[in-house]
Formats: structure tokens, sequence, C-alpha cells
């Protein structure tokens, strides 16, 4: 990578990279805040005073070398690092205002509201249409079969998916290609109507191709949901997300809008990274 890096990013962005404007910032809502966040494993600390806020219809990309902490931050914010019997969690995340670790909390309904799209593709051992059905079945959301298909449809169209598959519904989700697939799991985690979508690494399994259909999709998707996305690729960054957050051994150095992150970095941690210093 080299030292222009950052330039070759910024001008590299296409029709998907819409940076939020400041009159626009000033009428979005903060959807989640996070205050002082810790995470121990054991006794080691992964995660070290992490405080930021994740705005409404925004795309906040979480960037840094691998072990900083960015996955770790991303599954605080749905509580699935409560399934690691060695994990501890100190500060605190709200959503829409409410502490997401308050013990009379709903974990299972957070985990609707706040939706994961993992990094490997993993669709249920079911048919498409069940992949899709499986989650409003289960929160019992519709009383009709006739709603379930709607629902089913309108998820697979959200996800770019409907067209490609619309006459498959029956077959297996796993014969489906891997970009498919991810579609196929965003469109899951659409169905149960989330407020949040986490994205842990969508496109490292991907080739070219299915990269730039999720990463337009995840433009689009941003109109009805915040987007909060894990990725090593910066370029991937710069096309899709308003905000940029860079971990560093368990530290966030530094967040802001994504072309000051990329351009006029504040700190030098972020410098060395972007211009392949290090990572």
């Amino acid at each position: 990578m080299t030292a222009n890096v950052a330039e070759d990013m910024m001008t590299e962005t296409d029709a998907t990279d819409t940076p939020t404007s400041p009159a626009e910032q000033e009428t979005l809502a903060k959807k989640m805040v996070a205050r002082d966040v810790d995470v121990f494993y054991g006794a080691k600390q992964a995660l070290k005073k992490i405080t930021i806020d994740i705005f409404e219809n925004e795309v906040l990309s979480l960037i840094g070398p691998s072990g900083c902490g960015k996955s770790t931050f991303l599954r605080c914010l749905n509580r699935m690092n409560d399934t690691i019997d060695i994990c501890r969690v100190n500060g605190d995340i709200t959503l829409d205002e409410q502490n997401i670790y308050d013990p009379a909390l709903d974990v299972v309904q957070l985990r609707a509201r706040v939706g994961m799209v993992f990094q490997k593709p993993n669709p249920f051992p079911k048919s498409i249409h069940d992949n899709i059905a499986y989650g409003p079945k289960i929160h019992g959301m519709t009383r009709h079969k006739d709603e379930l298909d709607q629902i089913v449809q309108t998820s697979l169209e959200k996800a770019g998916l409907w067209n490609e598959v619309k006459d498959r519904l029956a077959e297996p989700g796993t014969g489906l290609s891997g970009g498919q697939q991810q579609r196929l799991c965003i469109a899951r985690a659409i169905a149960v109507s989330p407020e949040v979508i986490l994205m842990d690494e969508p496109c490292s399994a991907l080739d070219p191709i299915a990269t730039a259909i999720i990463e337009e999709l995840i433009d689009e998707l941003r109109q009805n949901y915040t987007i909060v996305i894990v990725t090593h690729n910066m370029q991937q960054a710069a096309r899709v997300s308003q905000k940029t957050a860079f971990f560093h051994l368990g530290d966030m150095a530094e967040h802001g809008p994504t072309d000051e992150i990329f351009t006029n970095p504040r700190d030098n941690r972020t410098q060395g990274y972007i211009t392949g210093r290090y990572g």
C-alpha cells in the first residue's frame, strides 16, 4: 500500500459513497451510544474505554489491524459476547437510550432489534423460503401464511435477491452461490424488522463482483437501517461508510467522518495504518 493510499481511496469512491452533510448530521438521532466500554476475556483486557455515538441511517466502519478489538466491540452491540463464559463487559451501551446490559432486558428481543451478519455466509439447512421465515415465526410476527410469504418476499427484495430466487424458494439455501448466500443471510436479518444491522467482514469470503453487489446493497439499506460494519478493506470503508472508527490494540484511536479519517487523520497511529506502515 502506497503513501498516497488515502487519496487513492477517496478518488475511487463511487455512487455508494454518500457522505452525510453537516446539515443532515444535525437532524440524525443517536441510535446507539457507547461510553467507557471495557471488555475482558478472563484477565486479558481486549477493549479500553471505548466511547462513540452511532447515528441513525448511517454506516459506521470499524477498521484496524487484526486482533485490535473491532469484532469484539461489534459483538458488544447485541451482546453476542454473552455466549463467551470468560468475557466481561463494563461501561454503558444504550439503544434508543435504553441500557442494553440491563439485567431485565430481553436479549432475544435485543438481537431482533440489532441483527448480525457474519463473516462467512451461514444459511440454515432449510429451504430459501424457510431461512427467511424462521425468524418471523419464532418471534410470532405473523398469524397467517400469506403474511409470512409477504415478509419473505419483501426481505428478499430488500436484499436484492428476489428476482434471482423467486422460482426456487423451495430449494436449499445452501445451494446458492457464496454472494447469494450472504444476501440470503442479510434478508434473514431484515425479516425480523431490525433497527440496527451489524456486519462482521461480510465480503471477506466473496469475489469482487459479489462484493460490489453487497456494497451497493449496504448503501440502499442505510436508508432504513443503521449499519455497523467491520472491514479490513479500507477502500471498502471509504466507499460504503459515512463514519469510520480506527481501533488499535484495544483502543479506539480516533473516529469521525470517513473522508476526514482517510485524508486528514489526527492520530499518528491512524496515519501509519492507512498509509501501510503497519497493519
